[in-house]
């Protein structure tokens, strides 16, 4: 039987991440026909200790000698890990947040990217605040989520609009540490401008809390990124009575026959879907075709992943191919707005059309220029 290896990171606001990225896996395997084949698990935490990766990856290839692994980590710890799987000849799929830039590393012949597209989708959420008519804008978000390179592409992409970043606001991790009272007077002294937000997690509950009893008041949109539209995080968000616009990587609301069989396999074994559990089951796909590219190709993990890039499939989220230059998958991205749900008083998630051209986008954001631009942390994105 062969056998796959899977590193599961632990968040301490997505805390079932590890079981939604497994159960999103084995579910997807199970429903493509594939159930012939081991998952062995390794434990990486928050996905930031070096060693501690290395060390977990190093056991699934030399002791449990699986064929391939699958990682929820960034891109700068899937560079970490590029000698060992070259030297060993296997392959790594990453499930990638797409919190940094695809050109910030060189791609590796044994790696390749299923991405959720995170810094494309907050590209389009400004480009969109300029098509609404919106040239002044300030990028709100946090010490974590700032900490990617996610937030030079949404000031590239409205600076590249016409817009100018008038202010910036970063404010603090911790709960105690989250203040929104600098954006009163951000927006007073530069009325009518656009809030460019990145947030994941708590963050987006702690923002709409933070702004809800005077942020109708002000001449103010909200655009945000995929993770801001994560609809597990706000289902418990007060709705706080502005109008929120932004970008989604998916939803429930997604009306097709493989996003209804997605979302009610993964509910029969009494999960939650979510954005974890949908890379997860999507990767599935791609697992199946690399083992079938590795036997057509004896093994050459090289060559398997080359001829991968050709391949598309269909998932909940719609079409997905590969980036050849980057070895990143691209999927369909939709325009969203989030609404009050007037049962309990809380947000939900409207999809207003799909984007369709990501892939054309996708290429330009790959050949971004950033300079000296870096993101700072190794560790998983919405894993601290």
């Amino acid at each position: 039987m062969p056998s796959i290896g899977i590193l599961l990171p632990r968040s301490t606001y997505y805390e079932t991440i590890s079981f939604d990225l497994y159960e999103g896996l084995r579910s997807g395997l199970k429903h493509y026909g594939f159930q012939d084949v081991k998952i062995v698990t390794e434990n990486i935490g928050f996905g930031g200790d070096k060693q501690q990766c290395y060390r977990s990856a190093e056991k699934l290839l030399l002791e449990e000698n699986v064929t391939m692994v699958i990682a929820y980590i960034g891109q700068r710890m899937a560079q970490l890990l590029r000698p060992l799987f070259l030297a060993a000849n296997k392959i790594l799929i990453v499930l990638d947040s797409g919190a940094n830039l695809p050109n910030e590393h060189l791609s590796c012949p044994n790696i390749v990217y299923h991405s959720l597209q995170n810094s494309l989708g907050a590209w389009l959420s400004s480009k969109e605040a300029t098509k609404d008519g919106y040239f002044s804008g300030g990028m709100v978000t946090g010490y974590y989520d700032g900490g990617y390179l996610q937030t030079y592409s949404l000031c590239k992409s409205f600076e590249q609009a016409g817009g100018q970043i008038c202010f910036n606001h970063a404010t603090g991790y911790k709960e105690n540490d989250f203040t929104m009272e600098p954006l009163k007077k951000y927006l007073d002294e530069f009325p009518n401008s656009a809030l460019l937000s990145l947030f994941s997690g708590d963050y987006v509950q702690w923002y709409f809390s933070g702004i809800k009893d005077w942020i109708s008041e002000k001449k103010t949109v909200i655009y945000l990124s995929p993770f801001g539209l994560e609809e597990t995080m706000l289902q418990k968000a007060v709705f706080p009575n502005c109008k929120i616009k932004g970008v989604a990587a998916w939803s429930k609301n997604i009306d097709s026959e493989e996003n209804k069989l997605f979302i009610d396999t993964i509910k029969k074994t009494g999960r939650t879907p979510n954005l974890f559990s949908l890379l997860a089951w999507e990767s599935a796909q791609i697992i199946i075709e690399v083992f079938e590219l590795l036997s057509k190709n004896e093994n050459n993990s090289a060559q398997a992943i080359s001829d991968l890039l050709s391949f598309e499939f269909v998932g909940p989220r719609g079409k997905i191919s590969f980036n050849s230059k980057t070895n990143t998958s691209v999927a369909p991205l939709y325009e969203a707005e989030i609404v009050l749900n007037e049962e309990d008083g809380m947000c939900k998630v409207n999809l207003l059309s799909e984007i369709k051209d990501t892939n054309e986008t996708f290429e330009l954001l790959s050949e971004l220029e950033i300079g000296s631009a870096t993101s700072a942390w190794h560790n998983s994105y919405a894993c601290i």
